[in-house]
């Protein structure tokens, strides 16, 4: 087999060294080989930096395990040395023949003959905002943790709030749950109720009559005050990301233009699969990385499991939350999720959905261009939006026939 790199170094990442191992090739054809130890240490890794820019490496391959390779990577980047990170699965050892140093010779050699396949790796600033978009997806998780803790503890005391307002988090439930524990009068309770609440006071007093003891109290309010402070800080967050999202403005903007889509959901896109979709190939390539289309496993002629593969977590969660909501609008996706509903069930159709929708994302970014349902005539939506006050206008001054 022929080298394509004369100069390659293979990584063997753990949490506190690093094993590593360059195959030079030498004028007379023949291959030497060094392999040495390096600690994680900031100083560790740049001291791993020198030396393999001292041997002019043309390309190091690391493996993706767990957090470890983070720093090592934006260390060696940094030096501006080449640097692919592969799958583990992709290039694992012979069982039976594993060691550290065998493990950084195998990638070494892998490297040499180009027989690894790089995984998609943001840039700085976009892999950085991951640990922020991240710690925001932690935050929405803890808070419908409390909410639902909050909805426990009214129904241990027998007040069933829930029966009747449809969101426990809404305003007007908020209210009357620091009325409950400000221990306020059932009149003053009941005035807190708007909307269609107004029309259900009596079956909100029947269900507001609970026993509440001090204990119960104590939980609520600690509770309510822990919703406000999460609610306070996603909203910290939020403004945090959008300000990031300047460098990208306007795929941020084309993000939103789809259905489903709005201005945190098109944010955390754009952090999870970056602006530039030429490294992806074309779009079956990119839905195959995202691991949203069907599983491919045949084996003699026959089709097994189609089940979808595991890819990143954080981007289903918002391809599928994102799926949801566009069901929900009159566009091409509702009419995809319907027709899959008549023999698929509901978590099936959504990702089928999330599929199709990161078609339509790859093209738009790709394209530069805004979102256009061909099922939709957006001038009909213009004239409908604007008839009245036109309508209103014309007979103002007397141009109305």
């Amino acid at each position: 087999m022929e080298a394509i790199v004369q100069r390659s170094a293979g990584l063997d990442v753990h949490k506190k060294i690093i094993v590593v191992t360059i195959l030079l090739e030498q004028p007379d054809g023949s291959v030497s080989e060094e392999t040495r130890e390096y600690g994680t240490t900031y100083k560790a890794c740049e001291g791993l930096a020198s030396w393999l820019l001292s041997h002019e490496i043309q390309v190091s391959v690391m493996e993706s395990t767990g957090i470890y390779w983070k720093n090592i990577y934006a260390a060696l980047e940094k030096a501006g040395l080449r640097v692919s990170v592969v799958n583990a699965r992709h290039v694992k050892q012979v069982p039976g023949r594993k060691t550290d140093v065998k493990d950084s010779q195998w990638l070494a050699r892998l490297a040499r003959y180009g027989l690894v396949k790089c995984s998609f790796i943001p840039p700085k600033d976009l892999r950085e905002l991951r640990m922020v978009a991240r710690y925001r997806t932690k935050l929405v998780g803890t808070l419908a943790g409390e909410k639902n803790r909050l909805h426990k503890t009214l129904d241990d005391a027998g007040v069933r709030l829930g029966n009747v307002v449809s969101d426990i988090g809404g305003v007007t439930a908020t209210e009357i749950i620091t009325g409950l524990v400000d221990g306020k009068s059932m009149d003053e309770l009941l005035a807190c109720t708007r909307g269609a609440l107004n029309k259900k006071k009596d079956k909100l007093q029947a269900e507001l009559e609970g026993e509440l003891s001090a204990r119960h109290l104590f939980l609520l309010k600690n509770l309510q005050e822990h919703i406000t402070y999460l609610r306070n800080k996603l909203k910290e967050l939020d403004n945090y990301i959008f300000e990031a999202m300047q460098p990208y403005q306007r795929q941020w903007e084309i993000l939103q233009t789809i259905p489903g889509i709005d201005a945190v959901g098109a944010a955390l896109l754009i952090i999870e699969i970056g602006v530039d979709m030429q490294q992806f190939g074309s779009r079956e390539q990119f839905c195959s990385w995202a691991e949203m289309c069907p599983g491919n496993n045949e084996s003699a002629g026959k089709k097994k499991s189609g089940k979808t593969p595991k890819g990143s977590k954080q981007l289903r969660y918002i391809l599928c939350e994102a799926a949801n909501a566009a069901s929900k609008t009159d566009c091409q996706f509702q009419h995809k999720y319907k027709s899959l509903m008549i023999h698929r069930r509901h978590k099936k159709a959504i990702v089928a959905v999330g599929h199709k929708m990161l078609r339509v994302i790859f093209s738009r970014l790709k394209t530069g261009e805004v979102y256009q349902d061909s099922g939709i005539s957006y001038k009909e939506l213009v004239v409908k939006k604007n008839a009245p006050r036109w309508i209103k206008m014309l007979t103002k001054y007397d141009y109305a026939m």
